[in-house]
């Protein structure tokens, strides 16, 4: 075979190998994206118009409506947008790729490699908040968190009431309740799990029952 033709067909596998390599690099990852908008410490607006939900994590709720805003809520707010606003993002999707609103569910990257998700969580703005499947940053998340529990800042400078003996969570949903809570009555003896404090709680990586809500302050 002559060696033109042979060289050609080094190139062409070598193309062909570089674009399969290319697709796997960006398996489960979309372009830039520019935010336009920030809801709040866990919910943006992108230029093609989807809402966009962090993966992993739930800051505190900013009121509407007559409703007060959560401890840390407008903080949070802002932390985001400091990171965000304007600027280009790019998303990485779970298994789940929305959840029960429509929104896209994502881990939110900055050009630069940081995770927005992360960050939140770190500065004590956001607390962990598992759902299966998308859980591969689980273990990222958790020592984000610990961290700023330690450190004290944000959402875990002010401490939660001790209003309960114990607290159950489900090993299965990484949720937390009251022990009268009707979804804490539904835990299989094999999922339940005792806290003896809310703080326990949250440092294992559980997020609070939103029926029930055991962590008040």
């Amino acid at each position: 075979m002559p060696k033109k033709i042979i060289l050609l067909c080094l190139i062409a596998t070598a193309l062909f190998t570089l674009t399969i390599a290319g697709q796997k690099s960006v398996e489960g990852k979309e372009r830039l994206f520019r935010v336009k908008f920030v809801y709040d410490g866990d919910t943006i607006l992108i230029d093609n118009n989807e809402k966009v939900r962090y993966i992993g994590i739930n800051s505190p709720e900013i009121g509407h409506k007559g409703r007060k805003s959560e401890f840390m809520a407008h903080a949070a707010k802002d932390l985001n947008s400091r990171l965000v606003h304007g600027v280009q993002i790019i998303l990485e999707y779970g298994p789940e790729k929305r959840d029960s609103y429509g929104r896209l569910l994502a881990y939110v990257f900055l050009k630069n490699g940081d995770m927005v998700n992360a960050i939140m969580a770190r500065k004590g703005l956001a607390y962990i908040m598992l759902k299966r499947p998308n859980v591969k940053y689980k273990e990222l998340f958790m020592e984000c968190q610990q961290k700023a529990m330690k450190e004290k800042l944000g959402i875990w400078s002010r401490p939660f009431k001790k209003d309960e003996n114990l607290y159950l969570g489900n090993q299965n949903s990484f949720r937390f309740h009251r022990p009268s809570c009707p979804f804490a009555k539904k835990i299989s003896r094999k999922n339940i799990i005792r806290f003896n404090t809310c703080y326990d709680a949250f440092w294992a990586g559980y997020s609070p029952c939103k029926r029930c809500c055991p962590a008040q302050r």
